[in-house]
C-alpha cells in the first residue's frame, strides 16, 4: 500500500509538498481550512481568522527567476517583482499542470495531531479533522505541516508603557489593507520589518506626517540593484557566496555592509543597524521619502501619553493620532501537541529547521519556519523534496536518529521586547545546497566543466537559481538546463519592451575571462 501523507494547508507550502509526495509515489491529502488554494497571496478584502492578511498593494520581494519551483520556471511575459495577484495566478497554473488540486479537500480544518499508541514502531498519527461543523479522524503515516506562520499577530503591548492611557486609534499591521485610514493623520509605525516600511510609505503619500520608530535600525534594500539587476540575482550567486563564506566573519560583514551603504549611506538616515549584519528590508521608496521628510526614523519606543509618543534618548515627546504596530508573528501550531512541537519563547527545535528534534520516529515535518536571504519557495520545495525521500525511506543522508544535532529555529529573541522578533537568518544558498546534497541533487561545478563549460560557468557566476537543483538526481528535469541558459531572457523580456531584446546576460567578456581565472583557483584550493 502507498504511504499516506497528511498534507496541513494549501498555500506554497502545502502545494510543493503535495506535489513532492506525488513525485515519489506517496499518497498526500491536502487538508485546506479555505475554499481555494494560494494561503498567504490570495487577497481578500476581509480578514479571515487563522488566516495570513494581505494588503492590496503587496509585491514579492525576490524576482521571479529566483522565487520559482525548480521544474516550473514563471511565463516569460510576468514581471520579474510580482504583484500578489500574478503569484497567486502561478500557483495556480503549478497546481493545475502537477495535478494536485484533486488531492486537497477544502473547507476542512486540522482540529487534532496526535501520535498514535504504536507511533514508536510505526510512526503513525491519528488526524481529526472538521468540515460542516462535523468531525472525522484519519490515520496517516507521515504529517506535513505547511500552515506558514503569519496568521497569529504578536502584539506585546506590555511592552509599550502609557498605551492604554493612548487617546487614539492603534493596530496591529496584519489588520492594514487600505491607506485611506490615515487621511490627514499623524501616524507613527512601530517596527520596521517589510510590512511595517511598506504601511509607512503608502501612509506617507496622504497622511500629515509619518514617524518610523525601530530600536535596532535595519539595512535597506532595493529590488533595483547594480546596474538596474534584480536584487537577488546579483547577491544570491554562487561566486559571491564562496567570496563571502570564505572572508573571516568582520570582513565578510563588511563586505555586506560596503554593498548595502552603495546604494545610500544607512547612517545618514538613521538607519544603521545595531548588530552588524542581519535580515535586510525590502523597499525602493524608503531612502527618498526620509530624504524629501515624508517619513521620519525616530529610536524605540519608551512610552506613550494621551496623544504623544516619548522615544528613547530623545528630549522631545511628539504628537500622533494612529499606531500601526508592525510587530511580527507569533509561531504557533494549535493542532499539535506541545510535546511534539516544543515552542518556547518563540524558538521552536527543528533539525535543519524541519524535524522536530525529539520524535522517535522521523514521520512530522514542518515546511517553511524559515527566512532565508532569499526565495522562500524554492527552499520549501527543497525542503519538502528531502522530507518526501525520508519518508519513504529512500537514502537520504540522514543517519537513522534524525537527530544527533538540532538546530534552533523559529524565532531569536534576546528579551521577550524586542521588537520585530525575526526567524533565524539562514545562508540561502548555503542551506539548499546542503539539503540538496543530502538527495544527491546538488550541481556540481568542476564535474559539469568538462562536460558543458559553459553551463558551469553560468551556474558558478550567474544567479543561483532553483533549476540548478534539477540537473542530476532523483526528479531530475529534462529542461533544466535550458532553463538555466535562458533565465536573463524571461528576466529581461518584461521590461525590453521598446526595442526588440537581444539575448545578453550580464557578464562581459572581460569579467567572464577573470571569472574563468578565480573559478579554477576555488577549485584548486577548495575541491
Amino acid at each position: 500500500a502507498k504511504m499516506r501523507v497528511a498534507v496541513v494547508g494549501a498555500g506554497v507550502s502545502g502545494l510543493t509538498a503535495t506535489k513532492c509526495c506525488l513525485d515519489e509515489g506517496l499518497e498526500p491529502t491536502c487538508f485546506e481550512q479555505s475554499q481555494d488554494i494560494g494561503g498567504l497571496w490570495r487577497y481578500t478584502e476581509h480578514i479571515e481568522a487563522s488566516r495570513p492578511s494581505l494588503y492590496p498593494s503587496v509585491i514579492s520581494n525576490t524576482s521571479k527567476e529566483m522565487s520559482a519551483f525548480s521544474d516550473f520556471p514563471y511565463p516569460e511575459d510576468f514581471p520579474v517583482f510580482l504583484p500578489n495577484a500574478r503569484l497567486l495566478d502561478y500557483l495556480r497554473r503549478y497546481a493545475k499542470q502537477f495535478g494536485i488540486r484533486e488531492h486537497i479537500k477544502f473547507g476542512t480544518t486540522v482540529v487534532s495531531i496526535r501520535k498514535r499508541p504504536d507511533f514508536a514502531t510505526t510512526g503513525q498519527w491519528d488526524v481529526v479533522t472538521e468540515a460542516d461543523g462535523k468531525q472525522t479522524s484519519h490515520i496517516f503515516d507521515a504529517v506535513m505541516v505547511c500552515s506558514g506562520n503569519l496568521y497569529e499577530p504578536s502584539l506585546p503591548l506590555h511592552c509599550f508603557p502609557g498605551i492604554e492611557k493612548f487617546q487614539g486609534q492603534y493596530f496591529h499591521s496584519r489588520q492594514y489593507k487600505h491607506p485611506d485610514v490615515f487621511q490627514g493623520k499623524r501616524v507613527l509605525v512601530v517596527g520596521m520589518g517589510n510590512s511595517g516600511v511598506d504601511i509607512a510609505v503608502e501612509a506617507s503619500r496622504v497622511a500629515a506626517k509619518v514617524t518610523v520608530s525601530t530600536s535596532r535600525g535595519a539595512w535597506v534594500l532595493s529590488r533595483v540593484f547594480n546596474h538596474g539587476y534584480p536584487w537577488d540575482m546579483v547577491f544570491n550567486t554562487r561566486l559571491m557566496n564562496l567570496i563571502r563564506n570564505s572572508l573571516p566573519g568582520p570582513f565578510s560583514r563588511g563586505l555586506v555592509s560596503y554593498m548595502v551603504n552603495q546604494h545610500f549611506n544607512h547612517e545618514n538616515y538613521g538607519l544603521q543597524p545595531e548588530k552588524r549584519y542581519f535580515l535586510p528590508v525590502l523597499n525602493d521608496d524608503l531612502p527618498s521619502y526620509i530624504l524629501t521628510g515624508r517619513i521620519t526614523i525616530k529610536p524605540g519606543v519608551k512610552e506613550f501619553k494621551d496623544n504623544s509618543v516619548v522615544f528613547h534618548n530623545w528630549p522631545e515627546e511628539e504628537p500622533i493620532d494612529i499606531i500601526v504596530f508592525s510587530t511580527g508573528y507569533d509561531v504557533s501550531f494549535p493542532f499539535l501537541e506541545e510535546a511534539d512541537v516544543k515552542v518556547e519563547n518563540k524558538h521552536a527545535s527543528l533539525y535543519k529547521y524541519v524535524f522536530p528534534t525529539h520524535l522517535q520516529r522521523p514521520t512530522l515535518a514542518v515546511l517553511g519556519l524559515i527566512k532565508p536571504l532569499g526565495a522562500i519557495m524554492p527552499v520549501i520545495e527543497m525542503q519538502a523534496r528531502w522530507v518526501t525521500r525520508i519518508f519513504k525511506g529512500r537514502r537520504a543522508n540522514v543517519s537513522s536518529p534524525v537527530y544527533q544535532n538540532p538546530v534552533q529555529t523559529g524565532h531569536v529573541l534576546s528579551s521577550l521586547c524586542t521588537k520585530r522578533d525575526f526567524f533565524l537568518k539562514t545562508d540561502w544558498l548555503g542551506y539548499m545546497d546542503q539539503l540538496a546534497s543530502f538527495i544527491g541533487a546538488k550541481p556540481s561545478v568542476p564535474g559539469l566543466l568538462c562536460r558543458d563549460p559553459w553551463l558551469a560557468l553560468t551556474i558558478f557566476f550567474g544567479p543561483c537559481t532553483p533549476y540548478q537543483y534539477r540537473l542530476v538526481g532523483p526528479g531530475c528535469w529534462a529542461g533544466a538546463q535550458q532553463a538555466i541558459l535562458t533565465q536573463w531572457d524571461r528576466t529581461l523580456k518584461p521590461t525590453r519592451t521598446r526595442v526588440p531584446a537581444s539575448s545578453s546576460s550580464p557578464f562581459p567578456s572581460l569579467l567572464t575571462v577573470m571569472g574563468f581565472l578565480l573559478l579554477l583557483a576555488a577549485i584548486v584550493f577548495a575541491f
